[in-house]
This record gives structure tokens, sequence and C-alpha cells, in this order.
């Protein structure tokens, strides 16, 4: 328990180094911006730097912003999932202090790219770990709970605000890069984690019993077991069905590889569902 804590913690601090990297040599320099509450943390900086007489930094701005969402999301997710995301945000402050601001390109397109991919990188092995890097996943989570809506639609909202400021303050070309920045970002993200809200688990085991009690002990969702049979082997196995937000995917991956690591299990994008599902 205590080694697995521990390695979330590390992936966490090394998901935000790279957000950090991401942020401070690429796309900060070239006024291209994040998503989510990065993004607008980016913005602020840039809007107070140039139409006032006093500056904050984006990480002491994305601190600030997010101490609110913290709160919000400690009654309302879970208090391990938002202490984990805040720590993310902690973590991405302190290394955006750290590390100098400064472009490592004077191309702009490279600036979106790179500067999103890494971005991505930091922000994918952060959720893959079953963390957030804070700000608008909370926020969403509690609005798709509210809504029943997909946290999708709370993203595209607030990544178009950000674009259409960007437009408007800065020129369309900037936000047309931010666009291409933002792209990159959701594409590397996929790669390495899921942004799909539902998920539904179909786990081939023969510790069915024991996987069922490890599962409830941790996660507070229903589960239906359908008899299996191995069409080449012919063993008598199980077949658990489940459905879990993406937030739960690393604990789940995490009890199937502690009572049965040889159990055959199939994640699939979860559309709709119809009946009762806990959003608490």
């Amino acid at each position: 328990m205590i080694k697995a804590e521990t390695k979330k913690v590390i992936v966490v601090l090394i998901g935000a180094l790279f957000n950090s990297i991401g942020l401070n040599l690429f796309l900060i320099p070239a006024n291209v911006y994040s998503s989510g509450f990065t993004g607008v943390a980016q913005l602020l900086s840039s809007v107070l730097e140039e139409y006032t007489p006093f500056y904050l930094s984006t990480g002491i701005l994305l601190l600030v912003l997010n101490i609110p969402v913290a709160f919000l999301g400690w009654i309302k997710v879970g208090k391990a999932f938002t202490l984990y995301s805040f720590l993310s945000v902690a973590a991405t402050t302190i290394f955006l202090e750290i590390i100098p601001l400064e472009s490592l390109s004077d191309d702009i397109l490279l600036n979106a790219v790179f500067g999103g991919v890494i971005l991505a990188v930091g922000v994918g092995i952060t959720l893959k770990y079953g963390a957030s890097t804070g700000g608008l996943d909370i926020i969403a989570m509690v609005l798709s709970r509210m809504k029943d809506k997909p946290v999708g639609t709370y993203f595209f909202l607030l990544n178009a605000i950000i674009i259409m400021a960007a437009g408007f303050l800065y020129g369309w070309e900037k936000a047309l890069y931010t666009l291409v920045a933002l792209y990159a970002t959701t594409r590397v993200i996929d790669a390495i984690h899921t942004r799909h809200a539902k998920l539904t688990a179909m786990i081939v085991t023969k510790k069915a019993d024991a996987l069922k009690k490890a599962i409830h002990s941790k996660l507070v969702r229903g589960i239906t077991t359908i008899p299996a049979k191995g069409a080449f082997t012919n063993e008598e196995k199980d077949m658990m069905v489940i459905v879990i937000t993406r937030y739960e995917l690393y604990d789940l991956e995490r009890i199937i590889k502690e009572v049965d690591p040889n159990a055959f299990t199939n994640i699939v994008q979860t559309t709709g569902i119809f009946g009762f599902f806990r959003k608490d």
C-alpha cells in the first residue's frame, strides 16, 4: 500500500514537471495557451502584465484559482483524489517558478506542437495513476454529476472561451495556434489515458469471489457476474461486468493485478447508461 502511494506521488510530481516544461519553455513564451485552468492562468497573467501595473506569474495564479476548487473537490468528489490533484497543482506552481521562462524556438508552430505534446504527457500520466491536474477536472466532475452530462462538454466550453479571449486580445493567429496546441494535447492524452467519462470493464477470471470482495472494498460500484467458459481450454470461469468513471480506472487496474494477475480485462467506452449509476 505504501509502495503504491509513493509511486503515485512520484508520478504526480513527474507529471507536474512535464507540465511546467511545456509551459515555460514552449507555450508561455509564444503566447500560445493551454487548456483548462492552466490556460485561464496564462491569460490572466498576460492581461495583468499588459493592462495593469501588477504582475502575477502563471504558476501563482494557477495555485490561487485551484484553492476554492480544492475545497469543492474535497466535499463533492473525494478526499484522496482532491489531495493528489492539489499536490499536482502545487508542484506545477513550484516548478514553474524554478524553470526559466525562455523560448527554445522562434517558430510558433513548433512551440504550439511540442508544448502541447509535453504538457499532454504530464497530464496523461497523472490521470493514468488516478489523480488529475486539478481545476477544470474537478469542476467538470461535480457538474457532470449534477447534470449527468459528459465532462467533455465542460472542457469544450471553457477551452472555447480561452480560444476566443486569446483571439480578441492577441490576434486570431494566436487563437489558431492555441487550437493546434489543444489538438496535440488531446491526441496525446487519449493515447496515454482516456477522456471518456464512463467506462465498462469486462473481467474474465477464475477468482471472481475474491475479486468482487476486493473491488467492493475500494469502489462503490455494482458488478454483474456471468458464467463463462474458455473456448480453447474449456475451463469454467466468470465474467464480471462493471461500469466505472475514468478516475476509478487506476484503482480497478491495481485491484485486478493484486488479486488475479492472470485475469483478462477488456475496457470499453460507455456512451450511455439507463438505470441507476451512483454519481457520488
